[in-house]
């Protein structure tokens, strides 16, 4: 379900707007711009929730790599 709203640009934005939406209408123009940014906004928080867990699994293993390295270093 759609509601309605009303939101004040300025005349240039507008005109961009109706140059690049074509034969769509504004509002369709502009959900699907706005639909567009906020997947690639959930996209890239998923990205970086994700490095942060590899980086995290990566520190883990580095320690222990260290650790396995030191103790074959030291000969014993």
């Amino acid at each position: 379900m759609k509601e309605k709203t009303s939101i004040t640009l300025s005349r240039d934005v507008l005109a961009r707007i109706d140059r690049l939406a074509g034969l769509k209408s504004r509002s369709s123009f502009i959900e699907a711009v706005l639909r567009r940014y906020l997947r690639d906004r959930a996209r890239a928080a998923a990205a970086e929730r994700d490095l942060a867990r590899i980086n995290a699994a990566a520190d883990q293993l580095n320690s222990e790599a260290a650790e396995v390295m030191e103790y074959q270093a030291s000969g014993e």
